[in-house]
């Protein structure tokens, strides 16, 4: 007797998760190349632009002032090591009061790290390691938690709004309550919220930050977009003129819309995050769906593509007169099955032996 024998190797082929990361993967691949492009079409003109020009001030001052090109590049150089200090050409606020250290721990502990302002010393930089390593940390967790608290504020305001233009009367409100049971918020729906909310968040500061900082309102939106995303170029920064010292009050409303701002984006992010894995979901189904149709048809189509031939000929059966009398047997194909189509040689007489038909070569032909 044959016993069944099971595998017990673990399948080869990848889980939904994984393949869902692959697909992500190659997926983000593909989108960072293309922004690569478009962005390099876009600035590198530009920067040739400056370094051109740059060259060329450089060259004039040098000249005009009877200074050697490696000379002026020193002194520059020192000027690169001073700005860590907070030296710039226009005379800013201190960096390292508590007020600066405060900004800069935010943006630490945010993980938005503008750059403006880095620790110099050695034991400031070590600090700074396990500082980052238990804030950020810390900081992830308070992210959560109000993204938790937002989902449930957005879920019971949606949960109303659905209630209030429920069906009316006693049958109507028997059904409501039973639909409502389990009713759930879409994500489509708190993304939609979310983005509104981000949306006045970011106005609203881009209007405060043109004016205190005499930007241009798109340059204060870019701002909004860049700090509230944590990405943080550095190329600008609030709070940072002398001025501002002074005004408390905007000190403390930077703090806070920065706070929401992160938080309100944080949350936008993970909504979103949600609708690209439902895409992807359905990319996979898709595929899915393709392949096993693919292998549907493959198995369906596989017995037309056998063929009975002899160096891609029909093959000949040989009658007793095997000098006029042939049969040949042509494979004639359709949709379902092969059907034979015996044709005979005109004035032909005699009986094809089949039983003692003799084919020279037999090839099959598999997908």
């Amino acid at each position: 007797m044959k016993k069944d024998v099971s595998c017990c190797c673990p399948s080869l082929s990848p889980s939904r998760e994984t393949a869902c990361f692959y697909l992500l993967s190659v997926l983000i691949a593909l989108y960072m190349l293309a922004g690569a492009a478009i962005f390099s079409s876009l600035e590198r003109p530009a920067e040739l632009k400056a370094h051109q020009l740059w060259e060329t001030r450089l060259r004039d001052f040098s000249h005009e002032h009877n200074i050697s090109c490696e000379e002026l590049k020193s002194l520059l150089r020192h000027y690169e090591e001073a700005r860590t200090a907070g030296i710039r050409t226009k005379q800013g606020r201190a960096l390292w009061d508590i007020t600066g250290a405060f900004y800069f721990v935010g943006t630490v502990v945010s993980t938005i790290g503008f750059g403006v302002t880095a620790p110099s010393t050695v034991t400031g930089k070590v600090l700074l390691v396990f500082y980052g390593l238990l804030g950020c940390s810390a900081a992830i967790l308070f992210f959560n938690l109000f993204l938790e608290r937002v989902i449930t504020l957005l879920s019971l305001l949606i949960f109303w709004c659905h209630r209030r233009t429920g069906h009316s009367g006693l049958e109507g409100r028997a059904s409501e309550d039973n639909n409502n049971e389990g009713w759930k918020p879409s994500v489509y729906q708190v993304t939609l919220i979310l983005f509104v909310v981000v949306l006045l968040v970011a106005c609203g500061a881009a209007s405060l930050y043109s004016t205190m900082e005499g930007w241009t309102y798109m340059e204060s939106l870019y701002f909004c977009f860049v700090a509230f995303s944590t990405v943080g170029f550095g190329d600008f920064v609030s709070g940072q003129r002398e001025h501002h010292e002074n005004t408390w009050a905007y000190q403390v409303a930077n703090c806070l819309l920065m706070l929401l701002g992160v938080c309100c984006t944080y949350s936008l992010f993970n909504t979103i995050s949600v609708i690209i894995k439902q895409g992807l979901n359905w990319m996979l189904g898709t595929m899915a769906w393709m392949c096993s149709c693919i292998r549907h048809y493959r198995l369906q189509l596989r017995p037309l593509f056998k063929l009975c031939s002899s160096d891609s000929e029909p093959p000949i059966c040989y009658c007793e007169d095997d000098t006029l009398h042939r049969h040949q047997v042509q494979a004639v194909f359709s949709s379902c099955h092969c059907m034979m189509w015996h044709s005979f040689v005109p004035n032909a007489i005699g009986k094809c032996l089949c039983d003692e038909a003799q084919v020279e070569t037999m090839t099959e032909l598999l997908l």
